[in-house]
Protein backbone atom coordinates (compact mmCIF):
# COMPACT_ATOMS: atom_id res chain seq x y z
CA UNK A 1 0.00 0.00 0.00
CA UNK A 2 1.52 3.64 -0.85
CA UNK A 3 1.33 6.33 1.90
CA UNK A 4 0.26 9.43 0.83
CA UNK A 5 1.09 12.75 2.20
CA UNK A 6 -2.64 13.06 3.66
CA UNK A 7 -2.31 9.75 5.55
CA UNK A 8 0.82 10.56 7.36
CA UNK A 9 1.20 12.46 10.79
CA UNK A 10 4.36 13.68 9.73
CA UNK A 11 6.32 11.63 12.55
CA UNK A 12 9.72 12.74 13.20
CA UNK A 13 12.63 9.94 13.13
CA UNK A 14 12.82 8.42 17.09
CA UNK A 15 16.72 8.47 17.12
CA UNK A 16 19.19 5.40 17.55
CA UNK A 17 18.42 1.74 17.27
CA UNK A 18 15.53 0.23 17.36
CA UNK A 19 14.64 -1.30 21.08
CA UNK A 20 15.21 -5.37 21.29
CA UNK A 21 11.98 -7.11 21.92
CA UNK A 22 11.07 -9.83 22.23
CA UNK A 23 10.14 -12.03 18.97
CA UNK A 24 6.87 -14.30 20.24
CA UNK A 25 4.36 -13.84 23.24
CA UNK A 26 4.25 -11.77 25.46
CA UNK A 27 5.56 -9.43 22.93
CA UNK A 28 7.79 -7.31 25.53
CA UNK A 29 10.20 -4.74 24.73
CA UNK A 30 13.39 -6.01 26.26
CA UNK A 31 16.30 -2.94 26.07
CA UNK A 32 15.72 0.87 26.23
CA UNK A 33 12.90 0.70 28.79
CA UNK A 34 11.18 3.78 29.13
CA UNK A 35 11.65 5.18 32.62
CA UNK A 36 9.12 4.85 35.28
CA UNK A 37 8.26 8.52 35.12
CA UNK A 38 7.82 8.58 31.74
CA UNK A 39 5.05 5.59 32.01
CA UNK A 40 3.94 7.46 34.64
CA UNK A 41 3.57 10.64 32.40
CA UNK A 42 2.11 9.29 29.45
CA UNK A 43 -0.56 7.27 31.40
CA UNK A 44 -1.77 10.32 33.04
CA UNK A 45 -2.63 11.65 30.04
CA UNK A 46 -3.69 8.30 28.67
CA UNK A 47 -6.52 7.93 30.86
CA UNK A 48 -7.69 12.11 29.91
CA UNK A 49 -9.11 10.77 26.20
CA UNK A 50 -12.84 10.83 26.36
CA UNK A 51 -15.08 7.95 26.68
CA UNK A 52 -12.32 5.87 27.67
CA UNK A 53 -12.84 3.43 30.69
CA UNK A 54 -9.22 1.87 32.16
CA UNK A 55 -9.03 -1.63 33.07
CA UNK A 56 -6.60 -4.48 32.54
CA UNK A 57 -5.71 -5.57 29.53
CA UNK A 58 -7.80 -8.76 28.27
CA UNK A 59 -4.74 -9.84 26.06
CA UNK A 60 -1.33 -9.23 28.07
CA UNK A 61 0.30 -9.68 31.14
CA UNK A 62 -1.06 -8.93 34.51
CA UNK A 63 0.34 -5.83 35.04
CA UNK A 64 -0.70 -4.23 31.98
CA UNK A 65 -2.99 -1.51 32.06
CA UNK A 66 -5.64 -0.58 29.46
CA UNK A 67 -7.89 1.67 27.68
CA UNK A 68 -11.35 0.66 26.41
CA UNK A 69 -14.05 2.79 24.05
CA UNK A 70 -17.50 3.07 25.49
CA UNK A 71 -19.08 0.39 23.31
CA UNK A 72 -21.54 3.10 22.15
CA UNK A 73 -18.54 5.27 20.37
CA UNK A 74 -17.17 2.32 18.89
CA UNK A 75 -17.43 2.51 15.62
CA UNK A 76 -14.40 1.59 13.93
CA UNK A 77 -13.24 -1.23 12.22
CA UNK A 78 -12.68 -4.59 13.78
CA UNK A 79 -9.00 -4.19 13.33
CA UNK A 80 -8.78 -1.05 15.29
CA UNK A 81 -9.38 -2.95 18.32
CA UNK A 82 -6.56 -5.32 20.06
CA UNK A 83 -9.78 -7.25 22.04
CA UNK A 84 -13.44 -6.07 22.66
CA UNK A 85 -13.49 -2.85 23.02
CA UNK A 86 -9.56 -2.26 24.07
CA UNK A 87 -7.78 -0.30 21.71
CA UNK A 88 -4.49 0.47 24.11
CA UNK A 89 -2.57 -0.82 26.12
CA UNK A 90 0.89 0.32 27.95
CA UNK A 91 2.64 -2.60 29.55
CA UNK A 92 4.19 -2.54 33.46
CA UNK A 93 7.17 -0.70 34.52
CA UNK A 94 9.60 -3.06 33.34
CA UNK A 95 8.80 -2.71 29.59
CA UNK A 96 6.86 0.46 29.16
CA UNK A 97 6.16 -0.31 25.56
CA UNK A 98 2.57 -0.66 24.17
CA UNK A 99 0.37 -2.42 21.79
CA UNK A 100 -2.43 -0.93 20.30
CA UNK A 101 -3.61 -0.35 16.17
CA UNK A 102 -3.53 2.17 13.89
CA UNK A 103 -4.87 2.78 10.17
CA UNK A 104 -2.46 1.37 8.09
CA UNK A 105 -1.06 4.14 6.48
CA UNK A 106 0.21 5.23 9.76
CA UNK A 107 1.46 2.09 11.31
CA UNK A 108 3.94 2.14 8.29
CA UNK A 109 4.66 5.46 8.70
CA UNK A 110 5.40 4.21 12.47
CA UNK A 111 7.46 1.62 11.41
CA UNK A 112 9.50 3.21 8.63
CA UNK A 113 10.23 5.95 11.27
CA UNK A 114 11.12 3.47 13.98
CA UNK A 115 8.59 4.25 16.73
CA UNK A 116 6.93 0.94 16.18
CA UNK A 117 7.25 -3.01 14.82
CA UNK A 118 3.87 -5.01 14.18
CA UNK A 119 2.99 -7.86 16.42
CA UNK A 120 4.73 -10.98 15.94
CA UNK A 121 1.48 -12.68 15.58
CA UNK A 122 0.21 -9.71 13.08
CA UNK A 123 3.48 -10.71 10.86
CA UNK A 124 2.45 -14.22 10.90
CA UNK A 125 -1.35 -13.66 9.65
CA UNK A 126 -2.86 -14.60 13.38
CA UNK A 127 -3.65 -10.83 14.05
CA UNK A 128 -4.45 -7.81 12.24
CA UNK A 129 -1.98 -6.21 10.23
CA UNK A 130 -2.30 -3.10 12.52
CA UNK A 131 -1.55 -4.28 15.66
CA UNK A 132 1.71 -2.43 16.58
CA UNK A 133 4.10 -2.55 19.41
CA UNK A 134 5.24 1.02 19.85
CA UNK A 135 8.29 1.48 21.92
CA UNK A 136 8.59 3.14 25.57
CA UNK A 137 9.36 6.74 25.01
CA UNK A 138 12.75 7.87 26.62
CA UNK A 139 12.51 11.24 26.80
CA UNK A 140 9.75 14.48 26.86
CA UNK A 141 10.05 14.74 23.10
CA UNK A 142 9.17 10.92 22.71
CA UNK A 143 6.11 10.97 25.25
CA UNK A 144 4.98 13.69 22.41
CA UNK A 145 5.26 11.50 19.73
CA UNK A 146 3.66 8.39 21.55
CA UNK A 147 1.31 10.60 23.04
CA UNK A 148 -0.13 11.61 18.92
CA UNK A 149 0.11 8.15 18.30
CA UNK A 150 -1.93 6.80 21.20
CA UNK A 151 -4.53 9.82 19.92
CA UNK A 152 -4.33 7.90 16.49
CA UNK A 153 -5.08 5.11 17.47
CA UNK A 154 -8.19 6.03 19.61
CA UNK A 155 -10.03 8.34 16.75
CA UNK A 156 -9.52 4.50 14.24
CA UNK A 157 -11.39 3.13 17.24
CA UNK A 158 -13.95 5.68 17.01
CA UNK A 159 -14.02 5.28 13.13
CA UNK A 160 -13.07 8.73 13.05
CA UNK A 161 -10.52 10.80 10.39
CA UNK A 162 -6.94 11.17 12.56
CA UNK A 163 -5.87 14.07 14.07
CA UNK A 164 -3.00 16.52 12.75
Amino acid sequence: MTVTATDRLDLPRRGGERPRTRPHNPHQQLSDIAPPDLQEALWARMITLPGTQVGRSRVSLPDTRALYLLPELAHGPEHAFVAGTEFAHLHGRGDGSLHLCLPVAVALEAIEQGWAEQHPMARRGYLPPTLLMVYGPRDADEVAVVWRLIRTACDFARGAAPRA
